[in-house]
């Protein structure tokens, strides 16, 4: 389900609407509650006091006792989660011309936004990391309602106004985030990884520092899978303009389609190798699909760790 279209968008001036719409057609859709063990865990066993609501009775223990027992829970409220977002110039393909278009910019922006408000939910502690050359954007994980909303305005800001000629260091950025933030934190990165082809080893190296510091990490690989992977234009000439560096260059699609396929090709292959050998989620993200990924992986990270 595309939920651009289930909530016909009009802009994201109301981030925080939009997030929640995201999140409750995500749980709608559920069979059960993700809810139930995320935010609470069992603690014991007290009896049952005659008036008390009976939704928490042990009905098991009472087939075998004959006795009423409530299951008493506690919350769990210390999960901490760095959210990480690439904003270089590359992160706004393809160019918006009105309100409802979508880049990888916005559908990370409004996943990330669309994450806190799970997060929250389950009053769990939440930070969020922007990068580009540098890290422009770093906040300690909070679980408040004033922090929420302190998150959704660098969201908002991101959206409306777009770099120009800004390249990426993804690898210095993860570096610096890596030192940053609490150890066995989860870490979600959103990002298309368009690193320098010499800086690969580097970029690498950055995701097994966030592995070696005891994170879970979840990358999100956004991308518009049409235009950047399938490279899907017509064969007539165009102007390909590098978001990153300026530059541009003339040709026909189908002049450079195969070497382009076998290109991106061996690099996401790296990349998923890496992943894997470092026990890193990679989520390969179309920007033209729904949320659906975004948040059940969220949510089976979340239920394994107990932190």
């Amino acid at each position: 389900m595309d939920y651009f279209d289930q909530f016909e968008l009009r802009g994201f001036n109301h981030l925080e609407l939009l997030a929640r719409q995201v999140v409750e057609g995500f749980i709608i859709g559920l069979h059960k509650s993700p809810f139930h063990g995320f935010s609470v865990e069992f603690a014991e066993h007290r009896l049952y006091n005659q008036g008390e609501s009976t939704r928490n009775i042990d009905w098991k223990i009472y087939a075998r006792t004959d006795k009423l027992f409530s299951k008493k829970y506690e919350e769990e409220t210390n999960l901490r989660c760095q959210i990480v977002i690439d904003h270089s110039s590359s992160m706004y393909f393809p160019e918006v011309k009105k309100d409802d278009d979508i880049n990888k910019l916005r559908f990370s922006a409004l996943g990330a936004a669309s994450l806190m408000n799970l997060l929250r939910k389950q009053r769990d502690a939440f930070g969020l990391s922007v990068f580009d050359q540098e890290v422009d954007v770093h906040t300690k994980c909070k679980s408040s309602t004033s922090h929420y909303r302190l998150m959704l305005t660098y969201l908002d800001k991101l959206i409306h106004a777009p770099t120009h000629d800004r390249k990426t260091s993804a690898a210095k950025s993860l570096h610096q985030i890596a030192d940053s933030i609490h150890k066995r934190s989860l870490v979600i990165i959103f990002s298309d990884m368009m690193e320098n082809d010499e800086n690969e080893d580097d970029l690498f190296g950055a995701l097994q520092h966030l592995k070696h510091n005891k994170h879970e990490v979840i990358l999100f690989h956004v991308m518009d899978h049409s235009k950047e992977l399938d490279f899907d234009y017509d064969n007539r000439p165009y102007m390909f303009i590098d978001l990153e560096s300026g530059e541009k260059v003339k040709l026909r699609s189908n002049e450079v389609k195969e070497a382009y396929h076998n290109q991106m090709n061996a690099f996401l292959e790296r990349l998923k190798i890496k992943c894997l050998q470092y026990k890193i989620d990679f989520i390969p993200a179309d920007i033209r699909q729904g949320y659906i990924h975004v948040l059940q992986n969220y949510l089976v990270k979340r239920s394994r760790m107990r932190v």
